[in-house]
Order: C-alpha cells, then sequence, then structure tokens
C-alpha cells in the first residue's frame, strides 16, 4: 500500500485473506441489506476465511451483514465481532469502566462485494444490536493498525490503516497504544505474548500455545528442557524475526451518558482531532 494514499480514497475490502479496494464515493442500497445475530461457529467460519489475519477472537457478540438474494433469502458478505479485548486492562484504562463492561471491536470484514460506504452503515446497525442484546456493555474500544506486514519472502501480508471507518462513525480518537516490538513468524504472522507467558509459566491453554508455536516455524521442545528456556530458544531461531511497531491508533466510544463524557475528556474529533493519511499514520 502506498503510504502517500489519502485516507479517504478507498474502502478495504476482503476476500480469501486478499485486500481489495473499493472507491470511496460508492453508495450501497440499504434495501438489498440486513443484519443478524450470528452463531459463533459460522462468524468464525467466515472470519478466519476472509480476514488476513486467518484467525478469530475471544466474542462476546458477532453480527452478519447479509445481502438478500431473493424473497425470504440471503447470504452472509461481512462480519462484525465484539469481542474480549486481549489486554484486560484496556477498558478501564480507555473507557473507565469495569472489564466486563467494555467490548473490543474486534473484526470488522467485508467482501469485495460490498461498496464502499457498506461498512458505516452495517457497524451502526451491530452497535444497536449490541446495546440491545448486551445492555451492561458501556463502551467500545477499537484499534486501527498503521503499519503493514511483510513475510521474509518479501509479500505482504498485512496492509495498515487509519481507522477511517471509527472516524466515519464519530469514535473518539485517544492517540496511540503504547510502541513495542513485535516477533513475527516468517509468514508474516505475531507471535502472542500471552501465549508465550502460557508456556513459559506452564498455564492452561499451555499446550496448544506450544503446537502454535511449532506451527509457526519454532523448533521443537527437546526431552526434558524446560518450558521457558524451550521458547528462548525458539524464538533466537531464525524462524522468527522481530518488527518495531510504533503503536496502534486508537478509537473510543461510550454507549451510556457517563461513559461518553469520559470519553470527550480524553479524545478528540473532527478534522483536526483524526489521522488523516496514510503518511501520517506510519
Amino acid at each position: 500500500m502506498s503510504t502517500d494514499a489519502p485516507a479517504h480514497s478507498f474502502a478495504q475490502r476482503w476476500r480469501d485473506r486478499r485486500e481489495y479496494r473499493r472507491p470511496a464515493e460508492e453508495r450501497i442500497v440499504p434495501a438489498e441489506f440486513g443484519v443478524e445475530i450470528l452463531r459463533d461457529r459460522d462468524a468464525k467460519a467466515f472470519v478466519t476465511q476472509h480476514h488476513y489475519s486467518g484467525s478469530y477472537p475471544a466474542a462476546r457478540l458477532a453480527v452478519g451483514l447479509m445481502r438478500r438474494t431473493g424473497v425470504d433469502q440471503s447470504r452472509l458478505v461481512g462480519v462484525c465481532v465484539f469481542g474480549v479485548p486481549m489486554n484486560e486492562r484496556s477498558v478501564p484504562r480507555y473507557i473507565g469502566v469495569e472489564p466486563n463492561r467494555g467490548v473490543e471491536l474486534s473484526r470488522l470484514v467485508l467482501l469485495d462485494e460490498v461498496l464502499s460506504d457498506g461498512e458505516s452503515w452495517f457497524v451502526a446497525r451491530a452497535m444497536s444490536m449490541l446495546r440491545a442484546e448486551k445492555p451492561e456493555v458501556a463502551g467500545v474500544v477499537s484499534y486501527a493498525d498503521p503499519t503493514e506486514r511483510w513475510d521474509a519472502d518479501g509479500n505482504r501480508c498485512k496492509p495498515g490503516h487509519i481507522g477511517v471507518i471509527y472516524q466515519a462513525l464519530n469514535f473518539g480518537y485517544f492517540g496511540r497504544s503504547c510502541a513495542r516490538t513485535l516477533v513475527l513468524s516468517r509468514d508474516g504472522r505475531v507471535v502472542s505474548q500471552r501465549a508465550l507467558s502460557k508456556i513459559r509459566n506452564e498455564e492452561r491453554g499451555s499446550d496448544h500455545a506450544a503446537r502454535q508455536l511449532v506451527d509457526m516455524g519454532a523448533p521443537g521442545r527437546s526431552l526434558g528442557e524446560e518450558p521457558r528456556a524451550w521458547v528462548d530458544r525458539a524464538l533466537r531461531s531464525d524462524a522468527f524475526m522481530r518488527l518495531k511497531h510504533p503503536g496502534n491508533h486508537v478509537y473510543l466510544l461510550g454507549l451510556d451518558r457517563k461513559t461518553r463524557r469520559h470519553v470527550d475528556t480524553i479524545t478528540t474529533t473532527g478534522r483536526e482531532g483524526y489521522p488523516k493519511e496514510w503518511k501520517l499514520a506510519a
């Protein structure tokens, strides 16, 4: 993706984990679409097939964008997932409420056939469903990762974005999350620090995390080797790369009056408040 591309010149779309772009001036026909709550397994199948990450988060609610194809017939063309934040401290930090009273907009994936303004139409209605189904949820955190990722062979495996959809929906812009160094597999996947911690400390889920690490290219664990020593050896191998990351853009939305007031005091909106161009975001 060109770092000089204007932020509003196109909309990102996906199919089979490949990025497509729709011209920004397109408009959907709302009568052709509807939204509905999805079973977790249906949302997971769609997201893992089409989203660039190929992964599915711990979801609290998944909403589908349905395209009508006939009388009483429709097919799934998009999914919005409200999930449990990866870092449980993010909700108290950003939203100012207990962890279970906030969600992360963890996945948003629309097929390439959906015209460019379809995501704002869809997410607005998904938010309404979230409020109806999860009345205890007071706010939403979402991250826009501006950094492209490339695999060891020089192929781009993840595009960057600055969160134009959140700007269109009037989310507040908080700024950047903390800068950090990512550990990547040779095919560009991010190694979860939480998964590494599970392995090192032999926590619940450590066996699954270890299998994932091997799937990413880590050498096998030697007989009698301590988990912590194995992780350290694996990360020193040529199976993994490092990428300095400047931090994601953080967007917040309050869903009740008190939370909206809190969000308004720590965020900015509007033309002067939002990141505007790719070259300013990376």
